[in-house]
């Protein structure tokens, strides 16, 4: 896939092409040192977004461990309506045993 060439980036290439000019320099050899600049300045683009692409790779890779982690380290949610029948019916239970045990403690002695 060959990347088009910006006219902004040819212009700047030129323009250092020909701050680097030398005296009896042709325009045809200008020509090519400014289209050596040009891919020079495409090369160099083209490796900082690679490098932009993999930094980004890599901190959404963090992104979803660090996410992972933290929902590894959350506790598991309490079922609420297992735990409020054992609340409801505990002090029941144990007032009915109370009860239970002083009427046959009651009935045992007499």
């Amino acid at each position: 896939m060959a990347n088009p060439i910006s006219e902004q980036t040819k212009a700047e290439a030129l323009k250092i092409a020909k701050g680097i000019q030398k005296p009896g320099q042709t325009k045809e050899q200008t020509k090519l040192i400014s289209q050596g600049i040009e891919k020079g300045i495409a090369e160099y683009k083209k490796q900082q977004k690679a490098k932009a692409r993999d930094a980004d790779k890599q901190r959404k890779q963090e992104l979803k461990a660090k996410q992972k982690a933290d929902a590894d380290n959350q506790p598991e949610p309490i079922n609420e309506k297992e735990g409020s029948r054992i609340t409801l019916y505990l002090p029941w239970g144990l007032l009915l045993m109370s009860w239970i045990a002083f009427g046959a403690n009651h009935f045992a002695n007499q």
